[in-house]
């Protein structure tokens, strides 16, 4: 199957229940609703619908979903928790949970750009404080002179998705164009280049509002006023997540009593030490999984966990999937072909 082989958006409602709200067990013969995207492939487009164009999936969607609105409204929902899709917003839908989403209701239109993608490790961090519900993240906002910049920066990844690895890669579409058909980067090189442009708009989103929110920063926060020991502490738990540390331990290293340094550190990163220390975890198992053929308990003990029971547990909390979804997730190289749209 290749992207010409994907389903019209512009064709219909798909999922839509009779009052209008796809969140009734509708959509295909089977109830499933619309179909998605195989997990491993990264999939992109721009999507112009009217009203009446409605997604539902029973079982959600096997990836990451992120949807950048241009124009008109939408609304998703997802774990009980509905919220709105507004022009110079970004909705990220983490996978396997039950989600829909729509036209806007009272709007004409929408226009966005979508991906859906497996996500990576670090992707988190800045999601994070976003986050509205499960696997749920709006971040609203984002200034006007940076929303150029995350346009042009889909309609990259989604030329980037379409490179063959022969010759050079295709120009972008023109930001006139209304419709962009999906491109699926089956390749290693494509799917590489399209997941960094995933991240671009990630870190200009979240950066950027940010910014706005408590003055200039260079990521999820500004570095210029962090204490020396929280960064140390942050530099020993990257450097060794595998160690048993405990907020005396840290507390030791840098010559702070444990409480006082829960305080800082919580002040200054928004998180505890043991919240930082179990990302720190986190980060570690996956690139484990993804550069490695160690057993699943290999990676749990590596990563600092007794238990690959536990391991197993807070990873697919963490990302969505158990650890053997993501190592494959992560080494797929897309032999598949989409299924669907958006």
């Amino acid at each position: 199957m290749t992207a010409a082989d994907l389903p019209d958006p512009a064709a219909g409602p798909t999922g839509e229940s009779p009052g209008g709200d796809p969140g009734g067990d509708v959509g295909s013969g089977d109830g499933e609703g619309t179909p998605a995207p195989p997990a491993e492939l990264v999939v992109a487009a721009r999507f112009d619908v009217g009203a009446g164009y409605a997604v539902h999936r029973a079982r959600g969607a096997p990836s990451w979903l992120f949807a950048w609105t241009l124009a008109g409204g939408g609304r998703f929902r997802q774990g009980g928790v509905t919220v709105p899709a507004e022009p110079g917003e970004l909705v990220a839908l983490g996978p396997e949970l039950a989600h829909d989403y729509a036209v806007a209701p009272g709007a004409a239109g929408w226009s966005f750009w979508w991906v859906h993608c497996p996500a990576r490790a670090g992707w988190h961090g800045w999601l994070a404080p976003y986050q509205v519900g499960e696997r749920l993240y709006r971040v609203a906002g984002v200034p006007e002179f940076v929303r150029g910049r995350v346009e042009a920066a889909f309609r990259r990844l989604h030329a980037d998705a379409r490179w063959s690895g022969e010759g050079p890669p295709p120009d972008p579409v023109s930001s006139r164009r209304r419709d962009v058909v999906p491109a699926a980067a089956t390749g290693v090189a494509a799917r590489e280049l399209a997941l960094g442009g995933v991240e671009e708009v990630l870190v200009l989103t979240t950066a950027a509002v940010a910014a706005a929110r408590t003055g200039p920063a260079a990521g999820p926060r500004s570095e210029e006023n962090v204490d020396p020991r929280v960064r140390r502490v942050e530099a020993l738990l990257a450097a060794d997540p595998a160690a048993p540390h405990t907020v005396a331990s840290l507390a030791a290293r840098v010559a702070l009593s444990p409480s006082r340094l829960a305080h800082l550190f919580s002040a200054q990163t928004g998180r505890t030490p043991m919240r930082a220390l179990r990302d720190a975890r986190m980060r570690h198992a996956a690139r484990l999984l993804e550069a490695t053929d160690l057993p699943i308990g290999s990676v749990a003990a590596a990563s600092g966990f007794v238990s690959a029971f536990h391991f197993s547990r807070v990873f697919r909390e963490r990302f969505g999937v158990p650890p053997g979804g993501y190592r494959q997730n992560s080494r797929a190289v897309g032999s598949s072909s989409p299924r669907s749209t958006s």
